[in-house]
């Protein structure tokens, strides 16, 4: 198969899809790969790292769209890509077709099939592509919380950890997940007062078992978080139902129960974000606020750490590349009902339930 990856071009995203080591394996089973000029630099793999392995330079993205059969990205194609896609490419990367309408309608009029890495599921249930840039991005943003708390940035001015004498920050983090058990941690770790919010009774079990003696757990419900809120002061939105819109938890009316300089960060931005006043946001642009409340929504937050995000995220999707390489994507998901369930748009249909709730489309079922 003749493998594409294209340089990320979405506002500083500094990952790239395929390593060199990943690129020699594909190429050591027979495969062609292409890799646009610089693809990997921001990441710490030079274009000759890719050259020694095998793997061929081309200098535009046009070139790699031009020859691939597959595609392998980080982020979804943004709007100058969507004219590059063609009828019968395979794309496989993070789509969050759910939360935008402009892309879904663009990938159903190219005519190609859209493999997205957030609905893959394992043999356990759980999705193992998400898992990865779900750990980071949950241990950043609460790096970026206590980065927006300072005042200079607009925030309360608060330390995370407080000193002896002054009590710390507190930290509410809804969804206990990999993003919002990773988050509490790392609030953990910096000393903060921490509460995590779920719905599902086993998990917060569970959590109240693992987690520090610094993190306390809560039912989620309206209530327990208006509640919560006049004495918060960082909030990390961490909620994801795989495939399908977040359900907004905090309305803008509640944000009057928050002091002044307040942050939100919203990690399921993505997916439509668990704030009703949340829009994406970038690295270049992170904040705004609403009602003097901080809000931080970058919607890769993954892309300020590449080299970390990279490895984390190739160590988990390279195996599926393979699949898909060797067998083909028919073959590849009539054999694993798991990697099958990635597939959102095929050949201008939708066949993914969520993104057709989103948007009110027939949803398609497909003939593997």
């Amino acid at each position: 198969m003749i493998i594409g990856v294209p340089k990320e071009i979405k506002n500083n995203e500094n990952r790239v899809s395929l390593t060199p080591a990943g690129a020699k394996e594909l190429v050591r089973r027979g495969h062609t790969v292409y890799v646009q000029h610089t693809a990997g630099e921001n990441s710490g793999f030079p274009d000759s790292d890719y050259e020694k392995v095998g793997a061929k330079i081309l200098p535009t993205i046009e070139d790699v769209y031009g020859i691939a059969e597959m595609i392998i990205k980080v982020k979804e194609p943004i709007k100058s890509e969507y004219k590059l896609v063609r009828k019968g490419q395979l794309l496989f990367t993070y789509f969050h077709f759910a939360c935008d309408r402009e892309l879904t309608e663009a990938m159903l009029q190219s005519g190609a099939t859209c493999l997205a890495y957030e609905t893959v599921y394992d043999k356990l249930g759980t999705l193992p592509l998400l898992v990865p840039m779900s750990e980071v991005a949950g241990r950043m943003s609460v790096q970026e919380g206590a980065r927006f708390l300072e005042r200079p940035q607009g925030g309360k001015g608060k330390l995370m950890g407080g000193v002896p004498g002054v009590k710390p920050a507190r930290v509410l983090v809804l969804g206990g997940g990999v993003v919002g058990t990773n988050a509490a941690l790392m609030a953990a770790g910096m000393g903060a007062e921490v509460t995590i919010a779920d719905i599902s009774l086993p998990r917060l079990r569970y959590l109240s078992e693992v987690m520090p003696k610094n993190v306390k757990t809560l039912f989620s419900s309206s209530h327990n978080i208006e509640q919560e809120l006049p004495t918060t002061d960082l909030v990390i939105g961490a909620v994801l139902i795989p495939g399908a819109k977040t359900p907004h938890l905090i309305t803008r009316e509640m944000l009057s129960l928050m002091g002044k300089g307040s942050v939100l960060v919203d990690v399921a931005i993505d997916q439509g974000g668990c704030f009703e006043t949340s829009h994406p946001t970038t690295h270049a642009e992170p904040i705004y606020e609403v009602d003097g409340i901080v809000h931080y929504c970058v919607a890769n937050i993954p892309g300020a750490v590449p080299f970390t995000s990279t490895l984390a995220l190739t160590n988990a999707t390279l195996p599926y590349a393979i699949k898909l390489a060797d067998k083909g994507w028919q073959q590849a998901c009539r054999e694993g009902k798991g990697l099958a369930a990635g597939l959102n748009v095929v050949d201008g249909k939708v066949v993914f339930p969520g993104v057709a709730e989103a948007f009110g489309m027939e949803c398609h079922n497909i003939e593997l």
